[in-house]
C-alpha cells in the first residue's frame, strides 16, 4: 500500500502555511502521496473549545516571534495578514472544486500565497475571485461550485471527519490512524511516514 499523508488545513492558519511550504521535500524523501484535505477551522474551534492562539493575550504576544523562527528557518516568503483571521469558507468549498477540476496545485499555492507570503483580503470575495483569476484559473466557474450545496456539504464532513478523528486545530496530519498537529510535528511526520 502507498504512503499516504493527510494533511487537513485551513488558509486562514498561518502554521498550515508553514507546514505546507514543507509538504513537497517531505513527499519525495519519503516517496509518500499528499492529500490535501481543507477544514473549517473555525468549525473545529467551535466543536473541540479549541481557541486561536491570537485571543489569549500571551499567545499572541508569541506567536509573531514563533512564525519569524520557522520562517527564517524554511527560507520561505512570509508577511502577516492584517485582515486575519481570514473568513475562508468560500475559499475552502473553491478548494474542493479546484480539487474536482484537476487545477488543485495551481488553486492552492495562490490562495496561501494570497493568505500569507504577498497578503491580500480572502474575506472580500471580489478579492478572492481577482487571486483565482490571477492564478489563469476560471475563478466564475469554481466560486459557482462552490456556492453549491454538494461543496458546501464536503467541507462540512471533511471538518467533522477531522474533529471525529481528533483534531482540535490546524494544521492536523494523519499517517494512517496516527495523529500529528501542528507546523513543529512535521519531523514525527516524516518518520512515521518512513515506517508506514
Amino acid at each position: 500500500m502507498a504512503r499516504r499523508l493527510e494533511f487537513f488545513f485551513d488558509y486562514t492558519s498561518p502554521f498550515s502555511y508553514l507546514a505546507d511550504s514543507q509538504l513537497p521535500g517531505i513527499a519525495g524523501r519519503t516517496g509518500a502521496e499528499i492529500v490535501y484535505r481543507p477544514m473549517f477551522l473555525g468549525g473545529v474551534m467551535h466543536e473541540t473549545g479549541n481557541q486561536p492562539p491570537a485571543t489569549l493575550p500571551a499567545r499572541a504576544r508569541y506567536m509573531p516571534r514563533d512564525i519569524t523562527r520557522w520562517v527564517s528557518r524554511y527560507g520561505i516568503e512570509f508577511a502577516f495578514n492584517p485582515d486575519f483571521p481570514l473568513q475562508t469558507l468560500t475559499a475552502l468549498r473553491a478548494a474542493y472544486a479546484a480539487q474536482d477540476a484537476g487545477v488543485f496545485p495551481r488553486y492552492h499555492a495562490a490562495l496561501f500565497q494570497a493568505a500569507w507570503a504577498k497578503p491580500r483580503n480572502l474575506s472580500d470575495p471580489s478579492v478572492l475571485q481577482g487571486v483565482i483569476a490571477e492564478a489563469g484559473l476560471d475563478a466564475e466557474a469554481l466560486l459557482v461550485a462552490a456556492a453549491r450545496e454538494p461543496l458546501k456539504a464536503r467541507l462540512k464532513t471533511a471538518t467533522a471527519e477531522a474533529v471525529a478523528r481528533g483534531a482540535f486545530g490546524a494544521p492536523t496530519f494523519f499517517v494512517g490512524s496516527e495523529m500529528f498537529f501542528g507546523n513543529d510535528r512535521l519531523e514525527f511526520v516524516e518518520e512515521a511516514l518512513a515506517r508506514a
